[in-house]
């Protein structure tokens, strides 16, 4: 069985950092990305299973990232989970067509359970 993947962007290398050991013990490969501009790319070439959008980062932010992957038909199906620690994280999430959303500071079992929501799938 194949490893699912998880391709996570965000700016913050302390967050990155723990998510991606906790997904890795988990035994999820993870692909780490700290800017949103290349999402195209990013996501052809690792082939996510899921996918860990944070708001704020760099070039176009979180929602236009995942606006733009959710305007590709061979993409839009891939689970964004937007997360953030702004206010209105609900309308974020939806404004970028996020299928969920996980507000930071974030307990970590309820991010991994969001993930695991997703994957089983």
């Amino acid at each position: 069985m194949s490893k699912k993947k998880i391709l996570i962007f965000d700016d913050d290398k302390a967050i990155l950092e723990v998510i991606t050991i906790i997904f890795e013990e988990n035994g999820y490969q993870v692909e780490i990305s700290e800017t949103s501009h290349d999402i195209i790319e990013k996501v052809s070439q690792f082939q996510p299973d899921v996918i860990l959008m944070d708001n704020w980062i760099p070039r176009i932010g979180g929602v236009q990232a995942t606006q733009l992957l959710k305007s590709y038909d061979e993409f839009k199906d891939i689970p964004v989970i937007y997360v953030t620690a702004n206010n209105d994280i609900v309308a974020l999430a939806k404004e970028a067509q996020a299928d969920d959303f996980v507000a930071k500071p974030f307990n970590l079992d309820d991010l991994e359970d969001k993930v695991a929501k997703y994957i089983s799938n």
